[in-house]
Formats: C-alpha cells, structure tokens, sequence
C-alpha cells in the first residue's frame, strides 16, 4: 500500500506539527527551548557575533534536533512494542544518551565562548 505523495506545502505543515508537538508534550524540549533562549539572550547582550554565534546556533539546534529524533525514536518504539524487551530498552538508552552527549558538548562550546567574553566584562 503506497501512500498519497504530498504537496510540499504539506510536508512543511506536517514537519512544522511536529516541532509543535515535540515542544508541547515532552518536558525536555521546553527546557531545551528555555536554555536556548536564555543563551541567545546572553550572547546578545555580551555582543557575541559571527563565527561565535553561530557555532552557539548550531550547538543549540543539535540538541534540539538529537532530541526530537530520540523522542521520535522513543514513540516508535513504544507503538511497536508492548512489553519490556532489552533490544528497545537499548535503543531508548542509547538516542537518550546522544542527547547527553550533544548537551554535555554544547555546554563545552558554550563555556569556551562565554568565558572571554565574561572574563572581560568582569575584568573591567
């Protein structure tokens, strides 16, 4: 059974549903978003441009994105199996953990781009 191919105005409209729904339903999407919105108001303030900018840009839509596909991942997951099986347990654990990762690492560039930034600031 094949599907009824969709506009590509469609496809936006569905992609953009799911950014919706990610944001609305699970808890660490919103903290994701809140993070990211606090970051960028930092780097605003602080005058953060170009190159260090957008690196805190692509940082940010990482873990937003290593988030959404564990969640997709996750919902599939728990649509297909219905009791405790360790192969989905594995695979929850491990999309869960490349979101670890992604934070643990945006949080690095994070501080390697404040830091200066602050060190000066605080200096003087």
């Amino acid at each position: 059974m094949f599907m009824a191919a969709n506009s590509l105005w469609e496809s936006f409209g569905y992609a953009i549903k799911g950014i919706y729904r990610a944001c609305c339903t699970q808890r660490n999407m919103k903290i994701h978003y809140a993070v990211a919105v606090a970051v960028l108001a930092a780097a605003c303030g602080l005058g953060i441009k170009g190159t260090e900018l957008a690196m805190l840009i692509f940082a940010i839509a990482l873990v937003i994105v290593a988030e959404m596909i564990n969640t997709a991942i996750e919902a599939a997951i728990d649509t297909v199996v219905k009791e405790y099986n360790p192969q989905a347990g594995a695979a929850k654990d491990i999309a869960a953990g490349a979101v670890l990762l992604a934070a643990v690492f945006s949080v690095i560039i994070g501080l390697l781009i404040f830091y200066p930034h602050l060190r000066s600031l605080l200096a003087g």
